[in-house]
């Protein structure tokens, strides 16, 4: 610090501050802006001050899936198990899964939407995530009943679930009854519920609410075979049930942020990345330059995206 000066230097702070306020810093400038700065800024980035969490939601939705797997281990590698929120889209691998729970014991929050994981693979996961108390398996077309039974036995803080299905991906199964009653029966700490399209019945949505007594939130907006008698819901208090009607929409422009991935990926220099960054991760940028022939034409899209947001749109369309 300068003589008589009264603030200390940027490249002196500790390493927690930094991350703190590197928090506030897009993926693309923590990877590979802060590295350049100095010496300490890219010592920060390299430790788990930046890393105890992760949201790479958004920008995994629009890469290819083996690119999202690398970059998760990547980046939960660097929190040096200090993660505690880890939002991601799109997992492909078995193995991505696993090496979250192995690598993330302090996990609170855990969004996999859109993950292609087994059942078998979560009843192994879910033994390891047992601090989780938050939890999106939305749009996971390869897991039911059996893995919402191994996460309610094994994740007993689990506070909030979202199990939402887009309808075209249920068309072909006759119930899923069998999810809602895992539900019921493993998960009694719910407060939060979002099982939107999920393919329900009426019975299977009151042993929820018999079981799961501390709801304060329960989305059943297009379970079409839910009816609910407004006598019954009042005798819940805390609860708010939202559905199944579908009243409103959300506009998005472009098809790109519903589908795998296109080329529309923003651009992450690998080879600045803080420190030693192999030629297998050099490779992912190789990759995110290939070309690619995103779909141009605008649709409307319907979005809903919050627990809180109550009056928010939804992600699919009503229905017929």
């Amino acid at each position: 610090m300068d003589e008589g000066g009264d603030f200390r230097r940027w490249d002196e702070l500790i390493p927690d501050a930094l991350g703190l306020i590197f928090k506030n810093l897009s993926l693309c400038e923590v990877l590979t802006v802060v590295p350049r700065v100095c010496k300490s800024w890219g010592k920060a980035v390299r430790g788990p001050y930046c890393w105890q969490e992760i949201d790479v939601e958004e920008w995994s939705r629009n890469c290819k899936p083996e690119i999202v797997d690398r970059m998760v281990r990547l980046l939960v590698t660097r929190s040096g198990g200090s993660l505690r929120k880890l939002c991601v889209s799109g997992l492909s691998s078995d193995q991505s899964i696993l090496f979250i729970a192995n690598h993330a014991k302090s996990l609170r929050t855990l969004r996999l939407p859109r993950s292609y994981f087994n059942d078998s693979i979560m009843e192994k996961a879910a033994g390891m995530l047992s601090t989780i108390t938050f939890l999106d398996l939305s749009y996971c077309i390869n897991i039911g009943a059996d893995a919402l039974e191994a996460i309610g036995k094994h994740c007993r803080f689990l506070t909030s679930l979202r199990r939402i299905m887009h309808p075209l991906e249920v068309i072909n199964k006759l119930s899923q009854d069998d999810e809602a009653l895992a539900i019921a029966t493993t998960m009694p700490r719910l407060k939060h519920l979002e099982i939107a399209y999920l393919l329900v019945g009426t019975e299977s949505v009151i042993e929820i609410l018999k079981n799961c007594k501390q709801l304060e939130l329960l989305d059943v907006r297009g379970c079409w075979n839910v009816n609910l008698d407004e006598k019954f819901v009042k005798k819940f208090k805390e609860l708010k049930v939202v559905g199944p009607l579908v009243l409103d929409c959300y506009d998005m422009n472009g098809w790109e942020n519903c589908s795998d991935y296109s080329g529309s990926s923003g651009y992450l220099a690998w080879d600045f990345v803080a420190g030693d960054i192999d030629d297998d991760y050099a490779e992912m940028l190789d990759d995110l330059w290939e070309d690619e022939h995103p779909l141009e034409e605008d649709i409307e899209m319907w979005f809903y995206d919050d627990f809180n947001a109550v009056d928010a749109g939804y992600d699919w369309p009503q229905s017929p």
